[in-house]
């Protein structure tokens, strides 16, 4: 008999302004869309119309939600006032209202920053800190009725990975992701409009990062929380893909997504959309196959 798959519980997201994602049924492709100076994964930064054209040419690639982000949180990147970060973000966030039929995710950790995202029609919050950076994000959450990824890090990109040192990276990674969870929680944000992200390349080394997705089932399973896998170009793929640019990182890319899909995932988060979503349509092939 083959050695099945971990199951893919089916959880139902509530989204802010109304309506519900359904998680579970297949793997969802989240579009990264990074309105940013520096981003480590774009030639070259985004005009706004530039970045409404890419969100609706993911969203036509296939893409099941757009990520939108205005501060880069890569390894060593300086931080963001919420003042800038909010000229980047505002301006594509009304640019594609009403244009979209798909969930939209604001990528920030900063409270004033997600209530203007709100405002303009995002849908989730996706918190790289695990709500570790800003106290009053949790709250703005809860009051909008948004839902919200939790990642797991250490420290700030400054340090980050000064930080990486584990005994179990899994079973500590897990117990720091449900201290998340019991904040969103205390904060009034209901256990069900909550997907934790394991933060790969986030204060981990390589090792750490391969770690975590060879065991994914475990975290998903500790947790009962959706898992969302961001490994899109990351710098861990370079032990894998040798080139300096992280563009040449998308066959690598496709075997980490793969890992992610056959491990239990709920959401990938990808740069190459249209490349990625063949990917996962192919992986949830075998992975049905083994059901």
């Amino acid at each position: 008999m083959p050695t099945p798959f971990p199951a893919r519980h089916i959880y139902r997201l509530p989204l802010a302004g109304g309506g519900v994602l359904e998680l579970g049924r297949r793997v969802l492709v989240m579009g990264i869309l990074n309105v940013t100076p520096d981003s480590f994964a774009d030639s070259r930064p985004l005009t706004t119309p530039a970045a409404i054209d890419r969100a609706l040419a993911m969203q036509a690639d296939g893409a099941d939600l757009i990520d939108i982000g205005g501060e880069s949180t890569r390894p060593g990147a300086d931080p963001v006032d919420a003042a800038a970060e909010l000229a980047r973000v505002m301006p594509v966030l009304e640019g594609l209202r009403g244009r979209l039929q798909i969930p939209v995710s604001i990528d920030t950790y900063k409270a004033v920053v997600a209530e203007a995202a709100l405002d303009a029609g995002a849908q989730i919050v996706n918190d790289i800190s695990g709500l570790a950076y800003d106290p009053a994000l949790a709250p703005v959450v809860a009051r909008r009725g948004a839902s919200i990824v939790l990642m797991h890090t250490r420290g700030r990109s400054k340090d980050m990975y000064a930080q990486a040192k584990y005994g179990d990276v899994v079973r500590e990674v897990t117990e720091e992701l449900r201290s998340s969870i019991a904040a969103a929680m205390d904060a009034g944000v209901p256990r069900t409009a909550i997907v934790v992200d394991p933060g790969i390349g986030f204060a981990k080394r390589s090792a750490h990062s391969y770690g975590v997705l060879a065991r994914l089932p475990e975290i998903s399973q500790a947790l009962d929380r959706p898992v969302l896998v961001g490994p899109s170009r990351k710098l861990f793929l370079k032990t894998a893909a040798t080139d300096a640019d992280p563009r040449e990182r998308d066959w690598a890319t496709a075997a980490a997504v793969t890992a992610a899909v056959l491990g239990g995932a709920h959401i990938v988060r990808v740069h190459a959309v249209r490349e990625m979503v063949q990917v996962v349509r192919a992986a949830e092939e075998i992975y049905q196959a083994n059901a």
